[in-house]
């Protein structure tokens, strides 16, 4: 009788839930939605506007509400994924994003647009850190580096094909809904995938959960907020004195949040961001990398969009179909990914930026020759070299800052790193995005756009600077 009761006993803390084929899909697909919802408002901005008779302060909103609420949030969600179960956190906010979506698609006005989208950013920020703690959790070995391979395809596809799919969907007019379909599509990949998740995604969390850390949530949220909102709002709003206040605070909020987290991690506490995680080389040197690679994407990605649609005269379809070399090189290149890491190590990600850099400068030549007969032709020797070279650093990247994260940390640790890259992405638009507006109106379209890309050249030189610091072994 002894026998039949031991070998479950033995297997249960050893062997670990498995994520299978059909598991990683469904996790994959939740990481693409907020990725996707980020980008896919850049071509339908213009729309909104005429339909809604929104300023455009308010259509900044519509961008900024989403990412600084989703920022602002992930890692708390990451914290509570390991505290109450990750699929749980998973299916819930999944089924809150579809709802929140629902909300931004019947939207009667600006501001009811602009509440819906901040809830749209929450519930994103429930849901996705599950993926990589899950992903982290539920994999090993040689299954979870091609599970961090393909999830940093998935990112990176996911922000051009949003902003290519964004402006198919305001083009089609699908049963006269216009804009409203960029969010109302969200809703039968939700069903489909809570359908799925239900079934084949397995529940992990963390075997020592760790209490919610109120003081380090609520600073680490008045730091985002202080530094997002009046970054992302401030040009459109003339630059008012809260703006400055708010930027102020930052410093102040930010120090004062790594005191706290720093004494609590010493005193045996448990911290909001445990200090001790940055102890690990590759999840520091990957976070910083991370900074200016996120911010050139994002801001490259509203520039063109502005630059196409405002300055060239084209369409929402020409407009998103200008970067479909981009989506279509990067993906082919990363899958290759995982063997050239195996080969090179983490060499892959400076000849990705090296790569990235020469089709930066050719947008730029193409800028120059051909503005303002710029197009999906002009475009493609440019966008698909730099989609290659963006396919050589994010998935690498992303793979890296987690490879050393305990699965007991997994939470937090995807909570941290992907809290990076969203606030990057904020960033990246708040700062070239206004750098090039700002441009407009003294240089014209045609060399404000040529200026915001060289300052994005300088920004990939940077990160191919520091790749070189990056662990040359890549697990």
């Amino acid at each position: 009788m002894t026998d039949t009761v031991t070998p479950p006993t033995v297997r249960s803390p050893a062997a670990p839930p498995a994520l299978g084929g059909l598991g990683l899909f469904t996790v994959l697909l939740a990481a693409a939605l907020p990725l996707v919802d980020f980008f896919i408002v850049n071509v339908a901005l213009p729309t909104i506007g005429r339909d809604l008779s929104a300023s455009e302060a308010v259509l900044e909103l519509v961008v900024a509400g989403y990412g600084v609420a989703y920022a602002v949030l992930l890692v708390l969600g990451g914290r509570l994924g390991d505290l109450f179960g990750r699929r749980r956190l998973f299916l819930g906010g999944m089924a809150a994003f579809g709802l929140t979506s629902l909300a931004c698609g019947l939207a009667p006005g600006a501001w009811s647009l602009v509440a819906a989208r901040v809830a749209q950013g929450a519930s994103s920020a429930a849901m996705l850190p599950q993926v990589l703690a899950t992903i982290q959790a539920a994999t090993t070995g040689t299954r979870r580096a091609k599970a961090m391979s393909l999830y940093g395809a998935t990112a990176g596809l996911s922000m051009v094909a949003g902003q290519i799919l964004g402006g198919l969907l305001v083009a089609a007019d699908l049963a006269g809904t216009g804009w409203r379909a960029v969010f109302l599509v969200n809703v039968p990949v939700v069903v489909l995938g809570l359908v799925l998740a239900a079934r084949v995604v397995p529940e992990t969390r963390s075997q020592r959960p760790e209490p919610v850390d109120g003081p380090g949530t609520v600073l680490l949220a008045v730091s985002l907020l202080a530094l997002l909102v009046p970054l992302t709002e401030g040009r459109a709003a003339g630059w008012p004195l809260w703006t400055w206040l708010a930027l102020a605070v930052f410093p102040v909020a930010a120090g004062t949040f790594y005191a706290v987290e720093r004494r609590a991690d010493r005193d045996g506490r448990t911290p909001l961001v445990p200090p001790s995680l940055f102890a690990l080389v590759s999840l520091r040197r990957g976070l910083v990398l991370m900074l200016p690679f996120s911010m050139g994407f994002s801001g490259f990605m509203f520039v063109i969009a502005v630059a196409l649609q405002r300055g060239a005269g084209l369409g929402p379809v020409p407009a998103g179909l200008a970067l479909a070399p981009m989506a279509v090189v990067f993906l082919f290149v990363s899958l290759a990914g995982p063997r050239l890491v195996a080969r090179f190590g983490s060499r892959v990600v400076t000849a990705g930026s090296l790569i990235q850099a020469v089709g930066v400068a050719l947008i730029a030549l193409a800028a120059w020759h051909d503005w303002p007969d710029l197009g999906l032709v002009a475009l493609l020797p440019g966008a698909a070299v730099a989609g290659a070279g963006q396919a050589l650093q994010l998935p690498v990247v992303l793979r890296i800052v987690m490879s050393e994260v305990p699965p007991a940390r997994a939470g937090v640790g995807s909570g941290v790193m992907v809290t990076t890259q969203q606030s990057a992405l904020a960033l990246g638009v708040a700062t070239l995005g206004t750098l090039f507006l700002s441009l407009v109106p003294h240089l014209g379209m045609r060399d404000a756009l040529l200026t915001t890309l060289v300052v994005q050249l300088a920004g990939v030189v940077l990160t191919g600077l520091l790749s070189l610091r990056l662990p040359r072994t890549v697990h």
